[in-house]
Parts: C-alpha cells; structure tokens; sequence
C-alpha cells in the first residue's frame, strides 16, 4: 500500500543534507519500532526471501518540496512536505500503518544538521487502475518518485549501473521484479519463464533530458556507498495485477529500502 505523508517542520530553519536518504530511512524504521518492534526487525533485519535474494518490499519516495541550496545543505521553506512510504502489506493493514506515522516525529539528521517533523497527516493512495481480474494483463504508466537503480554485478561484486538509455536497462529491473515475486509467492521455472515472456518494460522519455542523481549512503563513515539512479522519465509497464501492485508496494529495482525506485501510475491502458 502506498501513504502520502503531510509533514510540517518543527524549528523555524529547516536544514537537510542532499543525500537525505539513508536518514530518511532511519528515521522511518525509528517510528515503526516504536510502534511495533517485531514488524521493524522483520522489514530491518529479514525481509521477505531467503538469503542473498532476501527483499525488504518497502520504499518512499523523494521529499516533495521546495528548497534552496545552502552549501551542501537543502535548505526547506516554512511549508508542508509531502512524501510517500510504501508498503507491501494486505488492504487490512492500512489503519495499522496509518496509527504508526500520524502525529509521530520524524527526525532526518546527519553529523552537521538535524531536522524535525511532525507528521500531520496520513492518507492512503487509491489504487483504483488495478481493479481487474488478477489473472489479466494489465499496462500502466509509471513514473519513478525518487531514483530508480538498476545494474548488473562484476567480477568484485559491485553494481555496474544502467541509464534508461542504454538496452539492458529495462531487462535489469525485470529480472529484479521477477525475484521480488519470487520472494512474496514462490514461482516455478515455469512461472518464471512466462513472465519473462510476458512481462514488459518500455522506457518512455518525457520532454525534459532524463535526470541522473549520485547518491551517498552512509556518508561520512567506513561503510560509505555511493549509487546512481534516474528520474524524470516513465515506464510503461504490462503484466499481472500483482505484479503491478508489488511495484507499487516496494518499488522497482535496487535498493529500495533505502528510498530509490519509488513509482506511481500516472497513466493505464486496461
């Protein structure tokens, strides 16, 4: 399920650093294990899966707000902030989720600067464009919310990222949507290859150059990260009901627990 959040800044300057992601994160984990520990060490610690193919199926989107550049700083005006958390939980989760973050404070820090919301408001998002039988296709148009990663590992066993420019882009984020089901509901080899089959991805490039954003996580420590994503392009996307709604549950991608790959459907063709 996916939740926009009204937050509203709690000091009278609001400062926040660039690569706010990692933060974000923490400060969201931070309030779900106030509420309830065992489902934070479930989503922190485990996740859905087993070993190295092992998904969080949770993600946000990017801070939707104005702001100044102050140094390495975002600097926020004095107004509401909206963002959007995604779970990939059951319809009957959804007063549970929203008494977890309504009137809750949310602190977004690193070593120079810390930031305090209240969160206002909680609402859930409709999802009206997937109310077909599950057993169908169906095509939407989804646009990234924060970054969206994908990459395929070396020989070292990092990520070599892809741009929406280049062919294996799309096979990337397949393949990775294909393992996050996987993880929800085990598929047969068979299974798999229908989807493979079936399941599309088309890049659809807006009027504006496709945007690339390098991100730190960790910033300032021995465990420091850095990974590169992509926004202000669509995704045209046809499969399963389910499949439709995982992504909108948990993102596409890498990395989504840590706010890349956040989308929502800005168009359908059912």
């Amino acid at each position: 399920m996916q939740f926009n959040l009204t937050l509203l800044s709690q000091q009278a300057t609001t400062l926040l650093p660039f690569n706010y992601q990692y933060p974000l994160s923490a400060a969201i984990y931070k309030i779900i294990q106030k509420a309830d520990s065992r489902f934070a060490a479930f989503l922190h610690n485990s996740g859905y899966g087993e070993g190295h193919k092992s998904f969080k199926l949770f993600t946000f989107s990017d801070l939707q707000t104005a702001f100044k550049v102050q140094g390495d700083r975002m600097r926020l005006p004095n107004a509401p902030v909206q963002l959007t958390v995604c779970f990939h939980v059951q319809q009957a989760a959804e007063n549970f989720i929203k008494g977890l973050f309504i009137h809750q404070q949310l602190d977004i820090a690193d070593q120079q600067s810390r930031a305090s919301f209240l969160v206002q408001q909680v609402e859930s998002m409709p999802t009206a464009a997937l109310t077909i039988n599950a057993a169908q296709l169906a095509t939407v148009v989804l646009e990234p919310l924060s970054p969206m990663v994908a990459g395929l590992k070396n020989d070292r066993g990092h990520y070599d990222y892809r741009s929406p420019d280049e062919p294996d882009f799309t096979a990337c984020l397949l393949h990775n949507w294909i393992e996050k089901m996987h993880a929800v509901q085990p598929l047969s080899e068979a299974e798999k290859a229908y989807l493979q089959r079936h399941l599309t991805l088309q890049v659809l490039h807006a009027p504006q150059p496709v945007l690339k954003r390098l991100i730190t996580i960790k910033a300032g420590t021995e465990h420091e990260t850095r990974i590169r994503g992509y926004k202000r392009f669509r995704l045209q996307a046809t499969a399963p009901a389910p499949f439709i709604e995982l992504a909108l549950n948990a993102g596409l991608g890498l990395h989504n627990a840590q706010g890349m790959g956040c989308v929502g459907v800005v168009g359908n063709n059912e």
